[in-house]
């Protein structure tokens, strides 16, 4: 039988090679494998590249570009000597924890993906399993780390957790009361990594050049996808075109010769939660709907088929974290815990209603969010649905036949929902 215990722990060898280049055309890009000279779980000093690939069996390998200036159809892209990911050294794993393996460090990536839109203070994005699970800003960072843990504590159970600015001792302090996987932030003051290297397995990891980081919100690399018969497609990666309030449009659409306009315009609070709201989305595997309310994530529905099950889906995701939040926050259990205590006696009982009802009168933490969908919406039932929730504003592209319907909605709700149009599609897959 086999010990998968032992396969989890198994540092694999990998047979790719230590350089590989790629033509485009007369250009040429030229990449290195990364390795690093780190522990094994026997404390023995090896050097090797990536743990294993998205399982235990698949090999992989790390390569940083390191020569070549791309440019096709006069557009610049990703040039040599701007590594983050890819360049973390042996110095920068301040403790290497167990091997890194690709999902540590892509989960690290799709965090600096969303991180390098959010400039408006202290922020900390949790990722697990590469989607945002808990994103938030504050006005000192242990605030923003607290605020992104209780957006879904349980999901940020072994994720990764990336920082805007460098983990200071209070901070530190309150990461290690739960289990990360990785911690990431541009530095670490004095006594932050004692601190969290109370956690053994814990990779720790210093990005230095995240100083640098709102400058990739406006440069492109070439994204990669291998299909299973061994044929690649190239793209460019997406640009942001949303980078403040003003580059949004209030809805409107024209149908059937008549002008349908949204009635109410946005708060300045409200700008604020949809421009956050759509930076957060860049990073969310599509089809996704998420909420989002005072400059934090409050439901986050991925991956699904149909744009209302993902709006759905995201609704009883803010239900349930909301509800695990209060609990925890009142009796220092999980919801779960809690619920199984209740066949103990009525006290129980009554303190499980009671987190219930506060849950139910403040509906998930939606009452007043905004709502954020990174594609239109085909038909209305999509937003009627988080409607029904009170949230007051929302964010789509627009582009749908149907427009008028979903601003009918909005029109129609009591009180008033506004929305607005970003002009482009955020899909991520």
């Amino acid at each position: 039988m086999t010990d998968l215990k032992k396969m989890y722990r198994t540092v694999m060898d990998d047979h790719f090679p230590l350089e590989i280049t790629i033509s485009f055309g007369d250009q040429v890009l030229a990449y290195r494998k990364r390795s690093w000279k780190i522990p094994d779980e026997k404390s023995e000093i090896i050097e090797k590249g990536l743990r294993y690939g998205e399982n235990p069996g698949q090999e992989a390998a790390l390569y940083e570009l390191v020569n070549g200036n791309l440019v096709l159809g006069e557009r610049q892209f990703i040039e040599p000597g701007s590594g983050l990911v890819s360049a973390i050294t042996e110095g920068d794993m301040l403790q290497s924890g167990k091997h890194p393996g690709k999902i540590n460090l892509t989960d690290v990536d799709n965090a600096l993906n969303i991180m390098k839109y959010l400039d408006r203070g202290p922020a900390v994005v949790i990722v697990k399993h590469n989607n945002p699970c808990g994103v938030a800003y504050g006005a000192a960072l242990v605030e923003a780390y607290e605020k992104a843990d209780m957006a879904d504590r349980i999901a940020a159970f072994g994720g990764c957790a990336l920082f805007n600015r460098p983990v200071d001792l209070a901070t530190a302090e309150r990461v290690s009361e739960n289990y990360l996987e990785v911690v990431a932030a541009p530095d670490f003051e004095e006594g932050s990594v004692g601190i969290l290297s109370k956690r053994g397995n814990l990779r720790i990891i210093r990005i230095p050049k995240m100083d640098r980081l709102p400058e990739y919100a406006h440069r492109r690399f070439v994204d990669f996808k291998s299909l299973i018969d061994g044929g690649i497609i190239l793209q460019q990666s997406p640009m942001n075109r949303i980078v403040s309030s003003e580059d949004f449009t209030l809805a409107g659409s024209e149908y059937q010769g008549r002008t349908y306009t949204i009635e109410r315009k946005p708060s300045d609070e409200e700008y604020e939660d949809m421009l956050f709201g759509w930076q957060v989305e860049q990073g969310v595997t599509s089809n996704s709907v998420i909420y989002v309310k005072d400059g934090v994530t409050v439901g986050i529905g991925t991956g699904e088929q149909d744009r209302v099950g993902v709006a759905e889906i995201g609704i009883f995701k803010a239900y349930t974290k909301c509800a695990d939040a209060i609990c925890f926050r009142k009796h220092h259990l999980s919801y779960k815990e809690l619920e199984l205590m209740v066949e103990k006696g009525e006290k129980e009982k009554t303190l499980l209603e009671e987190v219930d009802q506060e849950t139910k009168r403040v509906k998930g933490g939606l009452l007043g969010a905004s709502m954020v969908s990174d594609a239109f919406f085909p038909f209305r039932d999509g937003v009627d649905v988080a409607i029904r929730q009170g949230i007051r504003a929302i964010v789509q592209p627009g582009g749908s036949m149907r427009d008028f319907e979903v601003i009918e909605a909005c029109n129609e709700a009591d009180p008033k929902v506004t929305m607005v149009f970003t002009g482009q599609r955020a899909f991520k897959h």
